[in-house]
């Protein structure tokens, strides 16, 4: 299997589960499967529903008080959904029950302002324990807009905080021309059993965003950046991207990639952007964590679970989860956590699902 890229294929067909796929491709894609994650979710419900905001990126954690810490972004609702890009900030709720109900505890992270490098929107916080210290990995952006998105680490001793906050980024993009310079984002962190910090990151190259060929702007793929350091610093692997959808044609690619290392395998949780269906999860394995297996379903569309009503229409991703994080109870992943538009507010929300 060549490190750089497993996949090949090209052009679209509806068959089977009503999923497009590639006619040439591999078995995978001609006979898409329901992974065994996804035989095993059942579905809770929403949480954490804010009349006067958008909720994203629930990212949940088992504290030491037996309480469930959910750390999430959040933006106003005036600024409707795509505020996330350009106003979000991080924020912190508390449950007795992984199910919840939830309370907000208070805000984390808030976009610094002028001359930082989270100055104007933070998201994606992923939250982890590692070595007695609680590490929160986020990204900022400078400018409002896709072009500064960058990963950063923030730190504390306690869930409660105070959190130290980073003056430098964590990750920079890659040089002029490779598949990684215009941004790092959406990090998924894991502590290797050899003792290494690994990082793995969304990015795409700025030429295919800023002259798109395709309705979807840029290709995003994944690459793993490795320390020996929580800190930093963070080396890039040598045959990055490890994840990369773009051989299968049509601007195929994914992103949300969550990975944890469980049964001497790496697993990895995606969201589909157009391997099986838009509004899909994709699951992989690795024995490495490097060379991934072929995807299969993670998950499906969000009426798949519950009934909804009709879309509204100023919410151009309804019906869709994203964002998928675990929860890890004794050492076992318990629920997942996804985000999703809709709700009673009609804004975005937390949905979540027991892994049984």
């Amino acid at each position: 299997m060549n490190r750089r890229q497993f996949i090949i294929g090209n052009s679209l067909a509806v068959v089977g589960l009503c999923l497009p796929f590639s006619v040439e491709a591999g078995n995978f894609m001609n006979n898409p499967k329901l992974s065994d994650f996804q035989k095993r979710l059942r579905p809770v419900g929403r949480a954490l529903e804010f009349e006067d905001y958008y909720v994203w990126c629930n990212s949940p954690i088992e504290g030491p008080d037996g309480k469930i810490h959910v750390f999430f972004s959040r933006w106003p609702k005036a600024k409707g959904m795509s505020g996330w890009i350009n106003s979000s900030e991080i924020a912190h709720a508390v449950a007795n029950t992984p199910e919840g109900p939830y309370e907000y505890v208070g805000t984390v992270l808030v976009p610094r302002g002028e001359g930082f490098w989270d100055a104007t929107t933070c998201h994606n916080p992923s939250i982890h324990f590692v070595e007695g210290k609680y590490a929160l990995f986020f990204m900022g952006n400078s400018n409002g807009k896709m072009n500064t998105k960058l990963i950063g680490l923030a730190t504390a001793d306690s869930l409660y905080g105070p959190w130290k906050r980073p003056d430098q980024p964590l990750l920079l993009p890659g040089k002029e021309g490779c598949w990684d310079d215009l941004l790092t984002t959406n990090p998924s962190f894991l502590k290797h059993p050899n003792g290494e910090y690994w990082l793995y990151y969304k990015s795409l190259d700025t030429e295919n965003y800023e002259h798109p060929k395709f309705p979807v702007k840029g290709n995003r793929k994944y690459g793993l950046a490795i320390s020996k350091s929580l800190h930093g610093p963070y080396e890039k692997y040598e045959y990055n991207p490890v994840i990369d959808f773009s051989k299968l044609g049509d601007n195929k690619q994914c992103e949300d990639a969550f990975v944890w290392y469980e049964n001497k395998k790496f697993k990895m949780l995606a969201r589909d952007m157009g391997v099986f269906g838009i509004d899909y999860g994709l699951y992989m394995d690795s024995d490495d964590g490097k060379n991934w297996s072929d995807p299969q379903i993670a998950y499906q569309p969000i009426n798949k679970y519950i009934d909804q009503p009709e879309a509204p229409k100023h919410l151009n991703r309804y019906g869709r989860l994203e964002r998928p994080q675990l929860l890890f109870q004794n050492g076992k992943a318990t629920y997942m956590f996804s985000a999703s538009q809709g709700g009673k507010y009609e804004t975005a929300s937390g949905f979540i699902f027991k892994i049984i």
